[in-house]
């Protein structure tokens, strides 16, 4: 089993979402908090080539993304940039780089079976529908029925692919792994002065932990280890963030056999796992 770094990003602005596709991309939203800006790159999740870099709108900051459905972005503003509420839809095409279609009067809610769920408000309340995902056009009144919208989404919720994708979980000496996880970790905690939890993702043979280590009076590294169980050995180590005071969680995740590790929130750095 190896563990291979395959390619890197960085553009020193902190890495603020990484979102990646169903049809083989990655899309990564960087934000300048200084200069209020947002970028928006797009790379290939498999080779880290290039796709689109620093994509920006007329609104340079206060815009984010929805949801990414079939190499189209949905892009939303902001009713005031104070406040966290959504407002608008963008729709931008990841492959001809070009705005497909826009509105300022619905919301995103989620998308099903090529249909964008909306809402508008209204004085009455909220008025829902569903529009073509491609061109935006009309497709279905929905009236005010939030009842059936809600259970629309929850079965749509339900029915989401998530094959392929490993996310971290606590350790907290209850979980449901077996004996040479837990003396793995065990090890971990006894060779570190750890503060907070270990976050870790089993697949097969391999142990994917991050931990932060106490390195003097309130400060910590974050670590990452990649363990063979069956070999008993670490096969991969990386510094995840150096002398931080804050804990930095969700460092990283896998994406079938991608490793995806957040570096100092600037550097997003991807590795291959060789089973």
């Amino acid at each position: 089993m190896k563990i291979k770094k395959e390619y890197s990003f960085s553009n020193s602005r902190q890495i603020w979402r990484l979102v990646p596709s169903d049809s083989g991309k990655i899309i990564i939203e960087e934000r300048n908090t200084e200069t209020k800006e947002a970028f928006f790159n797009c790379l290939d999740i498999n080779t880290g080539k290039n796709i689109f870099s620093d994509l920006q709108f007329e609104e340079k900051f206060w815009i984010g993304i929805e949801a990414v459905y079939k190499d189209i972005i949905y892009f939303h503003k902001y009713i005031k940039p104070d406040m966290p509420r959504h407002k608008g839809i963008m729709a931008y095409d990841a492959i001809t780089k070009k705005i497909l279609w826009e509105t300022e009067d619905s919301t995103f809610l989620f998308i099903r079976q090529n249909k964008l769920y909306v809402y508008q408000e209204t004085f009455e309340g909220r008025q829902f529908y569903s529009l073509d995902y491609r061109n935006g056009t009309f497709i279905e009144d929905l009236k005010e029925d939030a009842a059936k919208v809600n259970e629309l989404r929850e079965e749509t919720i339900q029915q989401q692919n998530y094959d392929g994708y490993y996310f971290t979980e606590y350790f907290d000496g209850k979980n449901e792994v077996d004996t040479a996880v837990i003396k793995f970790i065990e090890e971990v905690q006894a060779n570190n002065v750890i503060s907070g939890k270990i976050e870790f993702v089993k697949m097969n043979d391999l142990l994917l932990l991050s931990f932060h280590a106490i390195i003097e009076d309130g400060y910590f590294d974050n670590n990452f280890l990649a363990i063979d169980i069956s070999n008993k050995k670490i096969i991969f180590e990386e510094k995840l963030n150096t002398h931080v005071k804050a804990f930095v969680p969700d460092s990283f995740f896998v994406k079938d056999n991608l490793i995806f590790l957040l570096k100092e929130k600037e550097k997003l750095v991807v590795c291959s796992i060789k089973f």
